[in-house]
């Protein structure tokens, strides 16, 4: 018997995905901002704790940990569902719409996930279900800013399952397709008021074709929400979990295109970049450690006539002196000048 905490739960995955983890017998805190939406959707059941919780309320999220961990004794799954998305052009979206999507997509989700993980911590066990997107691997017109949310989630998914993994604590960016949700209605999807004419065939059909679209998505949700319920046992998760044919296609398709872009551009960025002083006078090293710069980028610094010097780290602001050197003549000029 698991003991889930569902973020977004009244409605949507959340709502679908508590009703199979209850039939199953898990324990499942399902939190809504009105917790009585809850109970309408799922009912009574012995399992169920039905907890208000605003995702944006650090304090009201630390509270619905505390309660969940004092009412079942652990947490054991946290799935981060709730959140909602903007259509529309970036330009179009204003400063509020922006702010406002980060606050529940992002912040809620890392409030959440920081009320959560003391209990998980202490058990050494448990995992996070990050609800992205196919918006989370690849952005298209008309939901920018929206998939730059889910970005975020990924990134913070991928970060978090490394710093975890050590603690027994696995994590997993789950990524649907288009499914039949309530997505593109008007309770989960904001759409930017004021469109821009220039925007009319790119966002602007994204916005009409979503119109359309509205629970005749191809995926079925609650397929999908059984698969989640099992996947909470799998032995070794993933970083990630692309669900539907679609998702799938739109990573293959980027694979196939920064493929494209590396075979394109390799002789600028990384060619180019061996010969940015005579007699290849900078060679990279990335040091130890997630993502190659824990302690920096190391360089060995050659003279022209190819003896080594020294390891020395290069500060951001220095790779940032290097990428705008005009065909890097500043380098050039200081390795004459050193010799």
């Amino acid at each position: 018997m698991k003991t889930w905490f569902i973020t977004g739960a009244s409605r949507g995955f959340g709502a679908r995905i508590a009703e199979p983890s209850l039939a199953k017998g898990d324990n499942v805190v399902a939190t809504a901002r009105n917790p009585k939406s809850v109970i309408e959707r799922l009912g009574n059941h012995p399992n169920l704790l039905a907890v208000a919780l605003d995702v944006t309320d650090e304090t009201q999220a630390r509270a619905a940990a505390n309660a969940a961990a004092e009412h079942f004794g652990r947490i054991d799954v946290l799935l981060n569902n709730a959140g909602f998305g903007l259509l529309g052009a970036v330009e179009e979206a204003t400063a509020e719409e922006v702010e406002r999507l980060y606050r529940t997509n992002v912040f809620g989700l890392l409030a959440v996930t920081r009320a959560v993980l003391p209990h998980m911590r202490a058990q050494r066990s448990g995992r996070i279900l990050n609800i992205s997107s196919i918006g989370g691997y690849g952005a298209g017109p008309g939901f920018g800013v929206y998939c730059s949310t889910k970005f975020a989630v990924e990134g913070l998914s991928e970060a978090l399952r490394a710093e975890l993994a050590p603690l027994g604590i696995h994590v997993t960016a789950i990524e649907p397709g288009f499914f039949r949700t309530d997505f593109l209605d008007s309770s989960s999807l904001s759409v930017s008021v004021e469109p821009i004419a220039d925007y009319a065939d790119t966002a602007g059909a994204v916005r009409t074709r979503a119109a359309g679209l509205n629970h005749a998505q191809p995926g079925d949700p609650d397929r999908l929400a059984r698969v989640i319920v099992d996947f909470a046992n799998a032995s070794n998760p993933p970083v990630r979990l692309p669900l539907g044919s679609d998702t799938v296609a739109a990573i293959e398709a980027k694979h196939a295109s920064d493929a494209a872009i590396l075979a394109a551009w390799r002789h600028l960025g990384v060619d180019r970049l061996r010969r940015v002083v005579k007699g290849e006078a900078w060679h990279g090293a990335i040091t130890e450690g997630g993502f190659g710069l824990p302690k920096g980028i190391a360089h060995r610094r050659f003279s022209a006539r190819g003896r080594p010097r020294a390891w020395v780290t290069a500060d951001i602001v220095r790779m940032e002196e290097v990428r705008r050197a005009e065909h890097w003549n500043v380098l050039q000029d200081e390795a004459t000048t050193a010799e």
